[in-house]
């Protein structure tokens, strides 16, 4: 598995909890910035994470900044590219067994870092259902 990771500067220090966090259970993560809490644009972060991803370079993204809206408005404008803003375990796993999204949003504002591991551990572990009906909706918008 691997994972490229991006933020803006709100979501700076959950993304290096992430990392430590991914890093332990032995995932290869890709860091693509920000690297400090000074102001910064997230689209910068969310292209270079989709890239990532549309590139095939990373199986899977995640992007955090403040709320994570932003970030998941921004990577749902590349195509190919179906990004989930989830707080909650339930959505995680859901998004990802319904929806086959690549990439999890979070707002380092929204969730505490132990709820936001959780939340990356059921996203990262739940695979894509394959099921033929949710292969359909999907390809109605991809």
């Amino acid at each position: 598995m691997r994972i490229i990771i991006g933020c803006d500067h709100g979501g700076y220090r959950l993304k290096l909890d992430i990392i430590k966090h991914l890093t332990e259970r032995g995932i290869e993560v890709t860091d693509v910035g920000c690297d400090d809490e000074k102001s910064c644009d997230y689209p910068v972060y969310s292209a270079k994470v989709t890239e990532g991803i549309t590139e095939g370079k990373a199986d899977l993204g995640i992007l955090v900044c403040g709320t994570g809206i932003g970030m998941c408005m921004s990577a749902n404008k590349k195509s190919g590219i179906r990004a989930a803003l989830c707080h909650d375990t339930f959505s995680a796993k859901a998004t990802r067994e319904h929806n086959d999204a690549n990439i999890l949003c979070l707002g380092a504002r929204v969730i505490g870092p132990g709820l936001a591991l959780m939340v990356v551990d059921t996203f990262v572990d739940t695979p894509f259902s394959q099921d033929e009906r949710h292969i359909r909706r999907i390809s109605m918008y991809s």
